[in-house]
Parts: C-alpha cells; structure tokens; sequence
C-alpha cells in the first residue's frame, strides 16, 4: 500500500516483549523464561516495523463471549503475522484492505486492546 497511511486504531504504544538473558531469543508477549533454554528473560521493547509473514481474513464473528457483536454487526477483518527483526512473529489485526495485502510487506505494528494491530507502511 502505498500513499498516506492511516493512524493506527486503539494504539496503546510499543509492543513489549522479552528476551532471554543466555540464548537471546526473543518472545511476544513477554515471559518471564525462555521458550528455547528455559533461561531468565528480560523485559524489551520490539520494533514497531516488520514484514507481513502471513495472512487472512476473518469472515466469522469470533465466539461469544468474550466477544461482543458491535452495533452495527459484525464485519469481517484481515489477520496476520508479522515478522520483527528479531525474529518474533506476531498476530496482529491488519488495518489494511484484504486486496491491499502482499506477503512480505512492510508494515508498522504496535499495540492495542485485545492483540496487536499493524498497517502498511509507505515505501
């Protein structure tokens, strides 16, 4: 997607994930121990850009509860992971256009109530 991006919806701030203090892999959300070593893992920020890894549309409103149908009905909503440079790969809700949407695009992500959210990012 190229152009003016749009802000991202309920952003809550940087993604915040950990990484282990041995073996330096690096996890979201943040654990207290490593998924790899089982070592101590420290608190970090990731970054706030990736590469689209994967994706699809969610054309079915999500079990409730927890979820809570809006007003208006649902509508269905792009869902993928994102690849960080450190290796993570997060889900994230896509504020992007389904026909928008190439893997391995760069798109920015942070956080937001429920799971991440990520748009594209001009280039």
């Amino acid at each position: 997607m190229e152009g003016a991006l749009s802000p991202l919806p309920e952003a809550g701030g940087p993604l915040r994930g950990s990484r282990c203090a041995d073996c330096a892999v690096a996890v979201h959300p943040a654990d207290p121990s490593c998924p790899r070593c089982g070592g101590p893992a420290e608190p970090v920020v990731l970054s706030g850009t990736g590469t689209l890894w994967t994706w699809t549309v969610q054309h079915h409103a999500p079990k409730s509860p927890p979820y809570v149908q809006p007003a208006a009905g649902f509508e269905p909503f792009a869902v993928g992971y994102v690849e960080l440079p450190e290796g993570v790969r997060v889900l994230a809700v896509l504020d992007l256009r389904a026909e928008d949407l190439k893997i391995g695009m760069p798109v920015a992500v942070a956080a937001a109530d429920g799971v991440p959210r990520a748009r594209g990012v001009a280039v």
